[in-house]
Order: C-alpha cells, then structure tokens, then sequence
C-alpha cells in the first residue's frame, strides 16, 4: 500500500467542519472517538462516540462536530490489488459510518501503523502492510460483532433504545431516571444500561449530560437568558451544578462560553 498520510490520536479544535467535494482522490479510513455528524451522499449521519468509516476515493463527504474532546485516527492510502481483494473478501461497508463498541485494538493498530509509517526503521514498508491487512480483519471483526448484535435485538430493543435515546435530546429538561427508563423498555437497569452502551457507545448517564450541555450551549447564544433561567431549561436544580458540569464537559464555564461566543459575533 501506498500512505499519503497517517495520523493517531488526532484532535480537532472544538468546532470543526472537514469537506471534500469531490471526494478525497485517495481511500480514507477514519476513526472517530466522539459525536460528530457526517454527510456522505447528501444525507446527514449522526455517528456515535465510537465509529469508522471507510471512504473511496471518489466519494464526496464531509463531517462536523462541536465536541470539547474531539479525537480521530486517520489513514490516505492506495490500496495495492491484494490488498482491494482483500477489502472485498471481507466485506468492509463502503462509505457508510459503522458504530463500534470497542475501538480500542483497532486505535492501536493504527499508532502502531503510525509509528512505523515515520520510523527510520529497515522493515518499515513491510511492517506496515503487515499491520494494514491486520487492521481490515478488525475492522471485519468490528463489522461481524456489530451485525451479531443487531440480528439479536432486531425487532426487540434496538428500536426503543433508538427512541430512548432520541426523547433524551429532544426533551434534555426532563428529569430521567434509569430505573424509568429501564421500567418503560421492560429491562432489568443493568440490562439496559449494557445494552445502551453497547449500541451507541456512551453510557445513559453521559448521554443525558450530553444532551443537556448541548441545548445549553445553544441558549447561551441567546443573550435574553440569564444563566440561571439556562440552568432551569436544560434540567439543573441550581446554577453552581450546572457551572461545573459546564464546564466539566466544554472546558469553560457558561459565562466564558457566552462571551467567548459573542466576541466572536462581535468580529
């Protein structure tokens, strides 16, 4: 194979938009460590924490995200004929972003891939492909598990946990408890919060956090909202709660992220 750049544990500013029009002229695999909403055929996507998609060269794309943590792996390469073969034989969705669980051997491959990519080592070239053709059997496994899960559930919780998980950004107010949740999609609470996980992979408490920093953010570009009352609207019971998971969660508190948001309005 042939890289033309390869990068580990990459991050990204905390608002960031990544456009390629007229595709990538290259094959892109990218692994994304956090939300982030990618437009691939003119559809828009919500990935979850944990995804990867694998773009070919022609495929128009883009992606965004706002998250304070954002972190991603990334391969351009070309692919040599075995190697296409390979791809093929093991059945890698193309340009769609596939959730996954556990991210973490296939992370490691790629800083392992990295290492010796910009290494002076002897062996580079063959270590590397050595690690790529390990990489895509991962990312089958990854693929198999995913389709596993999804034959198990069809039909039983995948749709609820979906719904669940949209009533949670839709209504971040709401005060959810776990052992609701659990009661409305008839699951034991370790149940549904294994399989929560395991879906979409971020836990229900974070995701309700999540939610309720995200309409939190979006009001605080409001000026006519005091921080208390976007404390009160997003679900907190005081302001100083709500300060520190603010800024717990975005690195800055409501007040800084208010006038750092204006400043930039001002310009």
């Amino acid at each position: 194979m042939r890289i033309e750049n390869i990068y580990s544990n990459h991050k990204r500013e905390r608002v960031f938009s990544f456009e390629r029009r007229d595709g990538a002229g290259l094959w892109m695999l990218l692994v994304v460590k956090a939300k982030a909403v990618f437009t691939i055929s003119e559809k828009e996507i919500p990935s979850p924490e944990h995804s990867f998609v694998l773009l070919t060269p022609e495929q128009p794309f883009s992606y965004r995200s706002d998250d304070i943590s954002f972190l991603e792996d990334s391969i351009s390469f070309i692919p040599t004929p075995d190697e296409m073969e390979l791809i093929n034989e093991l059945n890698i969705p193309l340009n769609k972003v596939v959730p996954a669980a556990d991210l973490s051997q296939i992370s490691s491959l790629i800083q392992s891939m990295s290492f010796e990519y910009y290494s002076n080592n002897k062996n580079r070239e063959e270590s590397v492909d050595l690690y790529f053709r390990l990489l895509l059997r991962k990312l089958n496994e990854s693929v198999s598990n995913l389709r596993r899960f999804n034959t198990i559930h069809e039909g039983l919780y995948v749709e609820k946990l979906l719904w669940l998980r949209e009533s949670i950004y839709r209504w971040p107010s709401k005060a959810w408890t776990i052992d609701e949740m659990a009661a409305d999609i008839s699951l034991s609470r370790s149940r549904l919060q294994h399989l929560y996980s395991e879906t979409f992979g971020v836990s229900i408490s974070k995701d309700i956090i999540n939610s309720r920093l995200d309409k939190a953010a979006e009001l605080l570009k409001k000026p006519e909202y005091s921080i208390n009352k976007v404390a009160e609207l997003v679900g907190y019971p005081n302001a100083s709660y709500f300060n520190r998971q603010f800024k717990n969660g975005l690195g800055m508190t409501p007040t800084e992220f208010r006038r750092e948001w204006l400043d930039k309005e001002a310009i």
